[in-house]
C-alpha cells in the first residue's frame, strides 16, 4: 500500500482538548485560516494561543471523525498581540497567569516574547514584578524553548516524537548538545534506543567507524545483550573477539578502548570462575554485594545451633501430621541457621515442609513476610498457607521518587520482620535479590524455596544453583515422592524427566496426554482445538484463565508468534463492537489474552482502592479497555488495573501461547505443549522439566514422541557466566 502524501498545515492552537503528561500525546483544535482542525499527535508542553506548523496526514476515527494525525511539529512564536495574550494567559510560562499576560502585552505589545526571552530584566518595568520574578519569568521561558529547539534537532535526526519526549525528559535543555557530544548516549535505558539504530545516527553525523564513543558504546551493548541471556559477567577473551567481530574493526581498538573502561571504572573486571570477567556496573555491585551479605551471614550464625527436634516433633502431634526424616531435618534447620534453602520437585511434599517451618517460626514470635516472585507465584503461596504473601516487589515497596527505579525497603528503612520466605527462588534474577538483602535487618532469617532442576531466571544471574553449588548454605533437597502426589501422571513424569527416563505417554485414564500427530498444521490444528473447545467442554476450563499454551521456542508453526496468530482467531476475533489498533505488525483488541514482557515501574495500577506501581516482566492480564480516541488501553492483571498508552505496546505480548521460559513461577490448571522436531539449543532435559510442572491439572503434549525423548537425552543444562558461586566458596564480596 503506498504511503500517505504527507501535508503540512500551520495555525494557532485554539484549544487542549486532551492531553497525557507522561507521553506527551495530545489533542488539539488547531485555527487553519477559516477552519478548525482536529489535531492528534506526540507534542510536549504546547499551549493555546501558540502557533504551529505540523506535517502528517489525514486519517478517519470510527468514533472521532476526521483528524490529522501529526507525525512531526515544529512551533512558532506568536507573533500578534492577541495571539501572544492568549499564549500567556493559558499559563504556558511559569510564573505568567492571565492577568499579567494583559498587563505584559499592554506594555510590550507585539515585542512581548522578543522581550522576555533575550532581555528580561525589562520586565520589571510592569507593575507587580519584582527584578527576581522577571528573572525566573525569563529563564521559565528560554527553558520552553529550548524544547522546541531540542525537538527540531531531534526530528532532523530521524528520532520519532515519542522517542523525543524520552529524550527530553532525560536531559532537558542540555539535549542537543548531549547528543551532538555522543549520540550513543542514546542506548541508555531510559531512552531505549538499539545499539544499531544510534550507529546510524552517528553515522550521519560524520563520527568515524574507528571512534572510542562507537566502541565504548559496542562494549556495552554487547554487555547488555548477555546480561538478557542471563550471564552476570562475561569473560574478557570472550568480550573482545564478540565486539570485535560485530564492529567489524581492528582487534587492538577494542582491547585499547576496554583497557580505559576498566581503568575509569565505567566497567569492572573480576579474576573468577571463568577466568578474569568484565561486568556491567550495576551487575558487579549487585554480585559483589550478594555474596559479602551470604558470608556475613554465615559467618554470624550460631556453629553449635540447638536442636529443634522436638519442636517439630511436637508441631507434628498438634497438627496431625507425620514428616518424612528430611522434611523433619528441614524444619529443624530452617530454625537453627540464619540462612537456608529448601528445594524439592512436584509432590515432595515442600509446601507441607514450608507450612511447618511458617508455623514454628511464628510460634517464636518471628514476623514472618512471605514473597515470590511473580503475582501468580505470590497468590498460590498465599492459598497454600493461609497467611498474606506479596511479590518481592510489592513487598520491597517502589519509590516513585526515586531515579534508578529504587525501593522504599533498603539499608536505611529495613522491613520490620524477623524472618523472609521466598518461594520459586529459582527465578529471582541477581539484581532484584540484592535489593531484597539491602531491605533485610541484619538479625532477619532467610529461607530461599524453590526447585533447582527449573530453568534459571529470566534476568542476569543463576542464583538457586550458584548457592547450592557454593556448598557453604544449610540445604536440604526433598526427594521422596509421596503416595498422594505418585497416583499423578504429571508429577511421576515430571521427576522420571529428571532423571533421565522417557516419561509414561501412553497412559489413556491419566491427568498426563500425548497426542501424535503427522504434520506440523494438524498439530496445530488440535491445539486451537483443545484450548477453544475440548478442554472447556470436558473440564469446564476457561480458554483464557485456566488454560496455557507453553511453547519451547517462538518460530515456526507450532512457535508462540504463529500460535498467538490462531489462537486469537479462535478466541477473540475481530469484532466491530470491541477496540483494536495495529502495533509493528500484530493487532491488539478488548478481550485479547496479553503478557508485560519488560520491567516497567512507573506504570500505576489500581486495585480496588489500593493504588501502586509497577508491571514486571511475565505479569499475565486481559485488555479490557482499548480507546483510539485517547490512544489508551487497560490491562487487568488478575487483582489489579494499568493503564497503557499506545506507545507503551511495545512492552506487551500476546499470552495464549507463551514460552516455557516465561512460564517460571506460574501454575496452569491445564497447559498445552507442542513439541515437534529436534532443535538441539531449544530442546533440553529441564526446559520440558519446566513445561511439564507448570501444570496443576492436566498436561496434554501435542506433536511428536521422538522430540520428548530427545529433550530428555539433551541434559545440557543452562549454563551462565556468573562468579556468585566462587565468591561465596572464597568468602568474598562487599
Amino acid at each position: 500500500m503506498a504511503e500517505k502524501e504527507k501535508i503540512k498545515l500551520s495555525g494557532t492552537v485554539e484549544t487542549i482538548v486532551f492531553r497525557n503528561e507522561d507521553t506527551g500525546f495530545t489533542v488539539m483544535d488547531l485555527a487553519v485560516e477559516e477552519e478548525l482542525v482536529t489535531v492528534v499527535g506526540e507534542v510536549l508542553d504546547i499551549a493555546e494561543g501558540e502557533e504551529v506548523t505540523v506535517t502528517g496526514s489525514y486519517t478517519t476515527h470510527g468514533t472521532y471523525g476526521t483528524q490529522f494525525k501529526a507525525e512531526l511539529y515544529e512551533r512558532v512564536m506568536p507573533a500578534t498581540s492577541s495571539a501572544i495574550r492568549k499564549y500567556l494567559a493559558s499559563g504556558a510560562v511559569r510564573g505568567v497567569g492571565p492577568a499579567l499576560s494583559h498587563r505584559l502585552v499592554d506594555r510590550f505589545g507585539e515585542k512581548t516574547l522578543e522581550i522576555m526571552e533575550n532581555d528580561p530584566d525589562r520586565l520589571a518595568e510592569v507593575k507587580g514584578i519584582s527584578p527576581k520574578k522577571a528573572r525566573e519569568i525569563g529563564e521559565a521561558f528560554r527553558g520552553l524553548y529550548g524544547i522546541r529547539t531540542a525537538m527540531i534537532f531531534l526530528s532532523g535526526l530521524g528520532i520519532d516524537p515519542a522517542a523525543s519526549i524520552r529524550i527530553w525528559k532525560m536531559w532537558g535543555t542540555m539535549t542537543t548538545q548531549v547528543i551532538q557530544e555522543n549520540p550513543y548516549r542514546l542506548c541508555c535505558e531510559q531512552v531505549g534506543m538499539e545499539f544499531e539504530e544510534a550507529d546510524q545516527i552517528a553515522a550521519r553525523m560524520g563520527i568515524p567507524e574507528d571512534s572510542p564513543l562507537r566502541v565504548k558504546a559496542a562494549l556495552g551493548h554487547v554487555l547488555r545483550r548477555n546480561a538478557q541471556n542471563g550471564h552476570t559477567c562475561v569473560p574478557r577473551e570472550k568480550l573482545l573477539p564478540i565486539t570485535t567481530e560485530f564492529l567489524q574493526c581492528e582487534g587492538e581498538l577494542v582491547e585499547q578502548e576496554l583497557e580505559l573502561e576498566l581503568e575509569d571504572g565505567s566497567l569492572y573486571l573480576l579474576d573468577g570462575e571463568w577466568g578474569p570477567c568484565v561486568y556491567l556496573p550495576e551487575l558487579f555491585f549487585a554480585e559483589n554485594y550478594i555474596a559479602g551479605r551470604i558470608n556475613l551471614m554465615l559467618a554470624t550464625q550460631n556453629p553449635y545451633p540447638p536442636d529443634h527436634q522436638n519442636s517439630v516433633e511436637l508441631l507434628e502431634e498438634t497438627m496431625g501430621i507425620t514428616y518424612a526424616a528430611r522434611q523433619r531435618s528441614a524444619v529443624a534447620q530452617a530454625l537453627s541457621y540464619n540462612l537456608f534453602i529448601l528445594t524439592g520437585g512436584p509432590g515432595t511434599g515442600k509446601t507441607t515442609t514450608m507450612a511447618g517451618i511458617l508455623e514454628l517460626l511464628e510460634q517464636q514470635g518471628l514476623k514472618v513476610a512471605l514473597a515470590a516472585p511473580t503475582g501468580r507465584a505470590a497468590k498460590r503461596l498465599a492459598e497454600v498457607t493461609g497467611r498474606e504473601a506479596r511479590t518481592i516487589h510489592r513487598l520491597l515497596e517502589i519509590d516513585p521518587a526515586s531515579p534508578v527505579h529504587g525501593f522504599k525497603h533498603n539499608e536505611k528503612n529495613p522491613l520490620r520482620c524477623g524472618a523472609v520466605i521466598v518461594d520459586e527462588m529459582s527465578m529471582v534474577d541477581t539484581l532484584l535479590f540484592e535489593s531484597l538483602l539491602r531491605a533485610l535487618k541484619m538479625s532477619c532469617k532467610l529461607i530461599l524455596v524453590g526447585d533447582p532442576d527449573q530453568l534459571p531466571s529470566v534476568g542476569a544471574g543463576n542464583l538457586l544453583r550458584d548457592l547450592i553449588a557454593s556448598e557453604r548454605v544449610a540445604t536440604v533437597h526433598l526427594n521422596e515422592i509421596f503416595r498422594q502426589a505418585a497416583n499423578s501422571l504429571i508429577v511421576t513424569n515430571a521427576h522420571a524427566i529428571v532423571r533421565g527416563e522417557n516419561p509414561e505417554l501412553d497412559a489413556k485414564e491419566s491427568d498426563c496426554f500425548f497426542l501424535p500427530r503427522t504434520s506440523l498444521d494438524s498439530a496445530a490444528a488440535t491445539v486451537a482445538d483443545l484450548v477453544s473447545r475440548r478442554l472447556p467442554s470436558s473440564y469446564g476450563y476457561s480458554p483464557i484463565a485456566d488454560i496455557q499454551v507453553l511453547c519451547p521456542g517462538r518460530k515456526g508453526a507450532l512457535g508462540v508468534e504463529e500460535l498467538n496468530r490462531r489462537l486469537q482467531e479462535v478466541l477473540n476475533p475481530a469484532d466491530p463492537n470491541k477496540g483494536e489498533t495495529s502495533f509493528m505488525g500484530r493487532v491488539f483488541r478488548e478481550g485479547d489474552k496479553v503478557m508485560q514482557i519488560k520491567n516497567n515501574y512507573d506504570i500505576i495500577w489500581k486495585s480496588g482502592d489500593t493504588q501502586g506501581m509497577g508491571v514486571f516482566n511475565g505479569d499475565i492480564g486481559v485488555i479490557d479497555m482499548l480507546d483510539r480516541g485517547s490512544k489508551s488501553l487497560r490491562v487487568r492483571f488478575d487483582d489489579k488495573s494499568a493503564l497503557y498508552s499506545f506507545e507503551m505496546l511495545d512492552q506487551l505480548e500476546h499470552a495464549y501461547a507463551i514460552t516455557i521460559h516465561k512460564s517460571q513461577g506460574c501454575e496452569f490448571e491445564a497447559v498445552i505443549m507442542p513439541l515437534w522436531g529436534a532443535h538441539r539449543r531449544l530442546h533440553y532435559r529441564n526446559l520440558l522439566y519446566t513445561g511439564v510442572t507448570r501444570a496443576r491439572r492436566i498436561l496434554v503434549m501435542v506433536g511428536q514422541k521422538s522430540t520428548v525423548a530427545g529433550m530428555v537425552e539433551n541434559n545440557a543444562k543452562t549454563s551462565r557466566y556468573t562468579n556468585l558461586r566462587y565468591m561465596v566458596e572464597n568468602r568474598m564480596g562487599i
